[in-house]
């Protein structure tokens, strides 16, 4: 039986999870189950998966995730976003998902589509992510719900006051825990642990890592999500920048040095953004003091 996500967080203290990102092509999704067939090894407490709308790819994310489950028996969570799905395809992806006992759920508006700088949904559209996780909780309680959060702030909200009281209200409709958006700064994921403890938000925070293996992808990652760079890491990447086995093996110091100083300040453990690879990650965690 697939366990709920917040069973687990009742139960331990510090959970380590793997996020793969939804593959493109055939070969894409074989390289995703050879990553999870040895991510496996490594005792995960449970495994993510990324959502793309489309015509041809709406219903990609649950069938990974039921085979997922099926092959290697983690319960892994089923990424899910309002944006390019109208209330009735929404309601049949849900329906599905408890068909195929898909019990875990990452609430999500999700991005403005290609060409869009300002997403205006459809009159049958949800428009929030509050909405789509009110659509979840009608369903009985079979699903277990997370939430993003954003230590650096969101970069759709004008300050980290107004994304704090954003995460609030996905909160109160329903979300139990909250996975963060990766930073680079440790003392922004404490401080936004402190400043949402203060509001009386007393969900589970779990850090969100992403390994630095490709400087370059990196700055078009995070100018696509908004997200600072600070200037200490290109100090550290840009001169490695046509060297990939001296950036894989400083990501790598740089990823445990940071997973470490979580864990010690009181993380509840660490979620990786894995990019569907094996060897940075399982380096990284037998590198940990945990």
């Amino acid at each position: 039986m697939i366990r709920k996500i917040t069973d687990i967080l009742k139960e331990q203290e510090r959970t380590y999870s793997f996020e793969f990102f939804l593959p493109k092509t055939e070969a894409g999704t074989e390289k995703l189950f050879q990553t999870a067939s040895e991510l496996r090894k490594l005792a995960p407490d449970f495994f993510s998966v990324t959502y793309r709308a489309g015509e041809t790819t709406k219903w990609l994310t649950t069938e990974i995730v039921s085979r997922l489950q099926k092959q290697f028996d983690v319960p892994t969570m089923h990424h899910l976003t309002c944006v390019g799905l109208n209330r009735a395809e929404l309601t049949a992806i849900i329906k599905r998902m408890k068909q195929e006992n898909i019990c875990n759920v990452l609430a999500l508006r999700g991005d403005p589509p290609p060409g869009e700088e300002h997403w205006v949904p459809a009159p049958d559209e949800l428009s929030y992510c509050y909405q789509l996780i009110e659509l979840i909780r009608s369903n009985d309680g079979f699903f277990s719900v997370g939430v993003a959060g954003f230590p650096e702030g969101h970069i759709d909200c004008p300050d980290k006051a107004t994304d704090a009281k954003y995460l609030k209200i996905k909160l109160d409709a329903g979300a139990e825990f909250v996975i963060t958006q990766f930073f680079f700064d440790t003392k922004d994921y404490f401080e936004y642990v402190t400043r949402l403890r203060e509001m009386g938000i007393a969900a589970r925070i779990i850090p969100g890592i992403l390994p630095i293996s490709d400087y370059p992808k990196l700055l078009r990652f995070c100018r696509s999500l908004g997200t600072p760079v600070p200037q200490y890491i290109h100090s550290i990447f840009q001169p490695l920048e046509n060297d990939s086995e001296a950036t894989y093996r400083a990501g790598v110091k740089l990823a445990v040095k940071q997973c470490n100083e979580l864990l010690d300040g009181g993380a509840p453990g660490l979620h990786f953004y894995t990019l569907n690879r094996v060897d940075p990650i399982r380096e990284i965690l037998n590198s940990l003091k945990r």
